[in-house]
């Protein structure tokens, strides 16, 4: 576990010293009643037609709405689908906006949260298999659906999982660097001597593309985060941020120009959105790329100074995954199998902050919206 940040204990940055019984849940049924259970193995489930899911009641909510639900249709793969037993699924932060209704979900998008799992191959749809097989143990990424016991996924958006790989961590990847390496070599164009800021540092996103910028040849690699531990897990050796600037405590822009003597960083990958946006202007280096990927701190830019924008010639992109078609989505699919040798020898790590039984569904949303993580929260389905 990570250690708690303290007044003794302030961090500013650190150079990294490597190279660039079962819980018993509350659940409603049908009429709206509520009933305790400790069956994670539901009549519904044994009949083949039904199985149990995350729902949130009334449709969109709180983290207190979200139950467990044992009725939900269990999906039928359509051709060139299968249907997978979800053995774990990751959490993220574009789930408590859809919760919320504040999400704008794709079409193909089943009511269900979830974009990421990992499971067993059950059966399949008529149609390309993509060399699969029923027993094959797989993990990946999809439109919706992966808060529940089945999912129904386009059998191109599979990934084989190794054996060394635990369900747990591999429910971890897909969104998470997926989502990096669109960021970093489809939009920004990485490029080998140059620079970057990652904020959130300790996202499973900006752990993932940190790891990924080193392998790219960056220079050096900054980073932004909200603790002290959060900031020491960053330039670990698992990770490998050259500089990690606490920003509860600390200016990010003055340390990065105090750092790069005056120019500033060549890519900036953000998430925290109107807060930030007048401050990534003035780290940016001339010809700087900035992509956008999130609005934590809000839409709004409070009175910005557009000067720099032009001075500098920065570029600034907002982008999604979730909304790409299926087409982009498999060349990132692709680039996500070239690195599973490296999860294997040891020169990318999947970083955990902590695994629950997906009946903790409540607190699990709690930490998020807390971003008490240090990387990604996985739930297992028990």
């Amino acid at each position: 576990m990570l250690g708690t940040d303290s007044s003794r204990d302030q961090y500013r940055y650190r150079k990294s010293s490597g190279p660039l019984k079962k819980p018993s849940f509350d659940v409603w049924v049908n009429n709206g009643t509520k009933s305790t259970s400790t069956n994670t193995n539901s009549n519904s489930v044994n009949m083949g037609r039904e199985m149990r899911a995350i729902d949130i009641r009334g449709g969109a909510g709180e983290k207190e709405d979200l139950f467990m639900n044992p009725h939900v249709l269990k999906p039928v793969p359509a051709p060139g689908q299968a249907l997978v037993r979800v053995a774990a699924f990751g959490i993220n932060r574009m789930d408590i906006s859809q919760r919320r209704g504040g999400y704008p979900v794709p079409p193909q998008a089943p009511k269900t949260l979830g974009v990421e799992f990992s499971g067993t191959i059950e059966s399949f749809g008529d149609g390309e298999r993509e060399g699969f097989s029923e027993g094959d143990e797989v993990f990946g990424l999809v439109y919706g659906g992966a808060y529940a016991e089945y999912v129904a996924v386009s059998t191109g958006m599979l990934l084989r999982k190794p054996p060394s790989l635990p369900f747990e961590k591999a429910a971890a990847i897909p969104e998470a660097w997926m989502t990096a390496t669109q960021a970093l070599h489809l939009v920004l164009d990485f490029q080998p001597g140059k620079t970057i800021l990652w904020h959130a540092g300790a996202s499973g996103v900006s752990t993932a593309g940190i790891q990924l910028a080193r392998a790219a040849g960056a220079s050096m690699i900054f980073a932004t985060a909200g603790s002290a531990a959060k900031c020491e897990l960053v330039c670990g050796e698992r990770v490998g941020a050259t500089t990690a600037v606490n920003y509860k405590t600390e200016d990010f822009v003055e340390v990065i120009k105090e750092k790069t003597n005056g120019k500033g960083v060549d890519y900036i990958v953000d998430y925290v959105g109107g807060p930030y946006f007048q401050r990534n202007l003035e780290v940016a280096a001339r010809d700087c790329r900035i992509v956008m990927l999130g609005r934590m701190g809000g839409m709004k830019v409070p009175e910005a100074d557009l000067a720099p924008l032009l001075l500098k010639r920065i570029r600034v992109e907002g982008s999604t995954l979730r909304s790409r078609d299926e087409e982009y989505q498999k060349q990132l699919r692709n680039r996500v199998e070239s690195y599973l040798p490296h999860f294997d020898a040891g020169r990318f790590h999947v970083i955990l902050h902590e695994t629950h039984s997906w009946s903790k569904i409540q607190e699990v949303h709690r930490q998020i919206e807390q971003s008490e993580n240090a990387g990604k929260i996985v739930c297992v389905v028990d």
